[in-house]
């Protein structure tokens, strides 16, 4: 009987964290919360955005009544950005956070973030993106800097790892099996990152000119 091997997947995923400006001096507090709910915070600014950008961010609700209000709070005060990650990140953000009216949620979810923090529909503490595509250009928007690359997945995943991970990997352990030490883990762990073959190599040839020169100049010193 054939077994099946599951397909090779890459799990991490990334969303959008606002610290709202009136429970920024909970930051701390609620980063605590994002960490032990199995989180990483790869990405964190504190900001202060304009009505202007305010509008920007929220472009999808411009026209609705509260759009006005929401622009005004959002740039009231500074604000803390970050960008979270974990697998399926945005959906697990969404249940921490709970629903988007902190009275509600303070009814149905209270053990949810804005239940304990909001305080109601507009006041709601924190945000977070409501998809993949939306928490991309939303984490674009408050870091323009970072450069987000597509999370490859079915066959781009496994051409990925069959190029670049399972070589590497399966000259590291047999390296391993060769030379038995007695922390195996710290071996390959420290084998890896020097064999890493992304890791970049600096080469200087020496040409005929520059070796005449070191001859004829003894008393310095030919930084290579």
């Amino acid at each position: 009987m054939q077994m099946l091997m599951p397909e090779p997947q890459i799990f991490v995923e990334r969303t959008l964290a606002l610290i709202k400006p009136d429970v920024v001096d909970k930051e701390e507090e609620i980063e605590d919360l994002i960490l032990r709910s199995g989180f990483l915070i790869i990405q964190k600014r504190k900001l202060q955005l304009s009505p202007e950008q305010c509008s920007n961010f929220y472009a999808d609700q411009y026209g609705k009544v509260f759009f006005p209000n929401l622009t005004a709070y959002m740039s009231s005060g500074p604000l803390v950005a970050m960008v979270l990650a974990r697998h399926c990140a945005v959906s697990y953000w969404k249940e921490l956070l709970g629903p988007s009216n902190s009275i509600k949620a303070r009814r149905t979810h209270p053990h949810s973030l804005r239940a304990i923090y909001g305080t109601d529909d507009l006041r709601n503490a924190l945000h977070g993106s409501v998809s993949i595509l939306s928490a991309e250009r939303e984490i674009q928007f408050m870091f323009p800097e970072v450069i987000l690359e597509p999370i490859p997945a079915g066959q781009r995943a496994r051409d990925y790892l069959n190029l670049y991970v399972k070589p590497t990997l399966l000259a590291g352990l047999t390296a391993l099996c060769k030379e038995k030490p007695a922390d195996p883990m710290i071996w390959l762990a420290d084998w890896l990152i020097e064999h890493n073959p992304n890791k970049p190599r600096v080469q200087h040839q020496i040409t005929e000119e520059e070796h005449q020169g070191a001859v004829k100049l003894p008393g310095t010193l030919h930084m290579l």
